[in-house]
């Protein structure tokens, strides 16, 4: 910048991570999972960030159009595809994503496009959220494998006349009860 009369005067910019990203790369790997960073940025300071969060898979001056054909090769591929953004070119890809997150501060566009919304400055809950979905679909296997268990024991009792109708009521409330407390399960597990 030059002001008349004065030295010119250099102004540098940087972009700091968000608050929970180096936690939440971790996570993921931790997890196994894949993790992939798409920047429309200089690959310079891509890389450099890249580098920064141990992301050995990433790519630079990717346009909207490109991000979202990145995830549509991923998907077409069989992969589940989470995207987090909170950018206009990031929209197209958030849209396009199996599963999607943007942070509270995103614009409009991107957290309309977001299947979810982080309300916090931190993208730790991004990571939580994979263990806790994970978590979520184990719960619901159990609870079908423990509902058609039941069904298969007890649909032949009542069939064959077995049952009074309190033994039946008393069956079908413990039945009811262990699927609760299985979900439960994953309440506490949450916190």
């Amino acid at each position: 910048l030059s002001v008349a009369g004065r030295p010119p005067l250099r102004l540098d910019f940087s972009d700091r991570l968000r608050p929970g990203a180096e936690a939440c790369i971790a996570r993921l790997r931790t997890e196994g999972l894949r993790v992939i960073l798409l920047s429309g940025d200089r690959a310079a300071p891509v890389a450099a960030l890249a580098a920064q969060l141990g992301i050995d898979d990433w790519r630079s001056g990717i346009d909207p159009t490109g991000k979202a054909d990145a995830i549509a090769r991923l998907s077409d591929a069989g992969a589940r595809v989470l995207m987090v953004g909170d950018g206009l070119n990031d929209t197209a890809a958030l849209a396009r994503a199996y599963a999607s997150i943007s942070p509270a501060s995103a614009l409009d566009a991107a957290r309309v496009a977001s299947d979810m919304v982080l309300t916090g400055r931190t993208l730790a809950p991004v990571a939580e959220a994979l263990v806790i979905a994970r978590q979520a679909t184990r719960r619901i296997r159990e609870n079908f494998a423990i509902s058609i268990g039941y069904n298969v024991i007890a649909v032949p009792i009542a069939l064959l006349g077995m049952a009074t109708p309190l033994l039946a009521a008393l069956a079908m409330s413990i039945s009811s009860i262990t699927v609760t407390l299985n979900a439960l399960r994953l309440n506490g597990k949450a916190r």
